[in-house]
């Protein structure tokens, strides 16, 4: 996701930098003011307000009527302009505040006054009729006269009354120190263990020699016991750690703990169930993912909502979207499809590698030794299609492909066969919004070769898969794979511009030959053409070493076609190659994961982690366990399982990634309707939903105040705030996906 959002610092309220709450500390000499007239004792200026707020002094505080039935938070302020900020640093934002009735949201910022609005800080607390007070800490990350104080208010049913007192923004305070709790210092996989699997921890301690471990049941009883491995400094955590091995121990059970220095781990299964509920769980994720159709609170108790843009009032739908000014001279309906990540954006690359890792799930269950493709079928999800004789992942994945095959270009149009990029609001929107309140303009971007590759491979690939249950559709959509393949050979270098970043991610790629590579793979396994064949033969890709440390993603795809030529029967000339080059690849992953103290085979150079490292981290094993379902042999599978750990709690941070699984799991993901964290009213992701993870470059500013300096594994926190480490998107649940059904296969 790197490339997709590093254009998006200066862009928009949207991307928020709230900033640790701190106690109120001593003034300190140097300690400079910055608001003017933050106790009201006379007057409220210069305090400006919107034009639909009314304000006045009532008890020494500005008092303020909202007005009810507004969109977002800034339909309704009040604020302060001309504020000074100096980069680099440091300054308290402190305020009471108290809303009447009960339950609002204020969102305060500190940011530009002027056009790009840019948002340096953000807070959003609930507030109360007796009112808090509120002290943070944040660095500014420009120079700027232009600085804003604001307090945005709107976004609510009903009309309120908003007051304020004591509001300061000093410079020269020292900065907080974050110091994440990372609890025990025994680090497992707090979901489980399989029975016959590898049972693997991590210790972090001081000490050199080798440490007694003990394996205790919930009764306190000690069922296994042994001695660590000292494995030294660990590069990726900057801790000192020992290893320890229980796998000797098959027995299940429920709520074991890890004993060893002094230290209780906290309590992990064994017991293969957790993986069956986490094959469906993260499929589920995607229904409530779903643009263009009401989600059933029925179907996914907690995640009702209404339709999201379906032309009906504030949206303004995607029944009827236009192009960009300059970019074409029709609209087109593009209802349907899935959500990309926490915004309301679709993408036809992003959804293109999700449709096919998700869809690559169920067919490797159709031709693995291990597969079931029974735990996949027909009311496996309980979605609104259930019960129509269509396995239920086919039936989800289809709602995105409906989407993608939306996209193309029209006959007779200029560019005809191509897909358009992506289509999104014309500009950001901020957190919380429901896809139902969303008022923006929509917009169908330029087509790309990316774009129109990505519909050809997985169009090519839903052909086969859907053929035994909808030969319509399954003709459907090769003739659109056909006819987007022979748009992109005309149309070879048609590049997705970097700088394409305001109201969504850019997904820029100039480099397509591994989408090339891919299409052509997908097509000639569905249909066995030669002049496909041919293509995959002469690609430079064919015989390229692709399975690199970082792994695959949306702009490295050259793995989705490699993988399926490897797994779908197929005559390919020099197939076994093929299949040799996975297994090599898996052997260096394996390799990477035997040599890390924390047991999962992925080491980015200079332990610098990629966005969305979680994700690498689950397509490197998918790498590893295709070998398993090439060779049989029992290394790939033991090393597939134990790359789970690291997901689960086996990490530096001692946190589950998945949320609702495990004793402490990430459950604030950047999200405008998964967004507890900013509005009560609203869910936590579902469970089952992948946080992106570490991320070294900590591009937003909610993690740059929070981990300046972090060192690989400790480049995250939970916060929606923070989109460049904590982002749910479905391309990263894809993964999830793919090896949490390969480790229920395994039961």
């Amino acid at each position: 996701m790197k490339r997709r959002r590093t254009t998006l610092l200066a862009l928009t309220a949207l991307l928020a930098a709230a900033l640790t709450a701190l106690p109120t500390g001593s003034a300190q000499a140097e300690e400079v003011e910055q608001v003017r007239n933050g106790a009201f004792d006379t007057t409220t200026d210069p305090w400006w307000t919107t034009a639909n707020v009314t304000a006045a002094l009532t008890d020494g505080r500005l008092c303020a009527e909202i007005p009810g039935g507004t969109t977002n938070r800034w339909d309704a302020a009040v604020g302060q302009n001309d504020i000074t900020l100096v980069k680099g640093e440091s300054y308290r934002f402190s305020f009471a505040a108290s809303g009447t009735p009960q339950g609002n949201v204020l969102r305060a910022i500190v940011g530009l006054s002027v056009a790009p609005y840019d948002t340096y800080f953000e807070v959003s607390p609930q507030l109360n009729v007796s009112g808090d007070s509120y002290s943070y800490t944040f660095t500014s990350p420009v120079d700027t006269t232009q600085g804003q104080v604001g307090f945005q208010v709107g976004g609510n049913a009903a009309p309120f009354t908003f007051c304020m007192d004591d509001v300061s923004l000093l410079g020269g305070v020292p900065p907080e120190v974050y110091e994440p709790d990372t609890g025990p210092r025994v680090r497992v996989n707090q979901v489980a263990y399989l029975p016959a699997g590898p049972k693997n921890a991590t210790l972090v301690t001081d000490a050199t020699s080798k440490l007694p471990w003990q394996v205790k049941n919930a009764s306190g009883a000690v069922v296994a016991h042994g001695r660590t491995t000292p494995r030294g400094l660990d590069a990726s955590s900057g801790q000192n750690v020992h290893s320890i091995d229980f796998g000797a121990y098959r027995k299940r059970g429920t709520g074991l703990t890890l004993v060893v220095d002094g230290e209780t781990s906290r309590p992990f299964d064994i017991d293969p169930s957790a993986y069956e509920r986490l094959r469906h769980d993260s499929l589920k994720y995607y229904y409530t993912q779903r643009s263009g159709t009401p989600i059933s609170d029925e179907l996914r108790p907690g995640y009702g909502r209404a339709a999201g843009h379906v032309d009906v009032a504030p949206n303004q739908g995607d029944g009827n979207v236009p192009c960009q000014p300059g970019v074409c001279d029709y609209r087109l309906d593009v209802t349907g499809g899935w959500y990309d990540a926490g915004d309301h954006g679709k993408y036809v690359v992003n959804g293109g590698i999700s449709t096919w890792e998700v869809l690559s799930t169920y067919e490797r269950a159709l031709h693995a030794r291990t597969g079931k493709t029974g735990k996949l079928g027909d009311g496996s999800l309980n979605i609104p299609e259930s019960g129509n004789r269509i396995p239920d992942l086919l039936d989800e994945v289809r709602w995105q492909l409906d989407f993608m095959l939306k996209m193309q270009v029209p006959q007779g149009k200029p560019l005809a066969g191509m897909a358009h990029h992506k289509i999104h609001d014309e500009q950001w929107t901020g957190l919380p919004l429901m896809p139902a309140a969303d008022p923006q303009k929509r917009e169908l971007h330029p087509p790309s070769t990316a774009a129109t590759l990505n519909l050809a491979a997985t169009a090519a690939q839903a052909a086969r898969l859907y053929r035994p249950y909808d030969r319509a559709f399954a003709a459907k959509a090769l003739g659109a794979a056909r006819t987007a393949w022979a748009a992109a050979l005309e149309h070879p270098a048609m590049y997705a511009s970097e700088s394409d970043g305001i109201g969504g991610g850019s997904y820029s790629d100039n480099n397509v030959t591994d989408e090339f590579y891919w299409a052509a793979a997908q097509l000639y396994l569905t249909t066995g053409e030669k002049r496909f064949q041919e293509y995959v033969l002469t690609s430079p890709v064919h015989t390229a070493d692709i399975f690199a440390p970082v792994g695959f993603d949306w702009a490295r795809t050259a793995s989705a076609g490699r993988l399926d030529l490897a797994i779908v029967p197929n005559r390919l000339p020099g197939r076994d190659k093929v299949r040799q080059s996975v297994i090599k690849g898996a052997d260096r992953y394996l390799a990477t994961l035997k040599a890390h103290p924390y047991g999962m085979p992925y080491a980015p150079d200079n332990n610098l982690y990629d966005w969305g490292s979680n994700h690498q981290i689950l397509n490197n094993a998918v790498v590893i366990a295709t070998a398993y379902d090439i060779s049989g042999a029992s290394k790939y599978r033991d090393g597939a399982l134990q790359s789970m750990d690291y997901l689960f709690g086996r990490n530096a941070l001692n946190i589950s990634y998945v949320t609702g699984y495990g004793e402490v799991d990430a459950r604030n993901q950047h999200s405008r309707w998964y967004a507890r964290q900013l509005d009560p009213n609203l869910p936590n992701p579902p469970a089952g939903t992948l946080a992106g993870g570490p991320n070294s470059s900590i591009q937003d500013p909610y993690a740059q105040s929070k981990l300046q300096g972090c060192v690989g594994q400790f480049c995250y926190i939970d916060d929606i705030q923070s989109w460049s480490t904590n982002e749910h998107t479905i391309n990263w649940n894809a993964a999830l996906v793919r090896m949490a059904s390969f480790v229920a296969d395994q039961i």
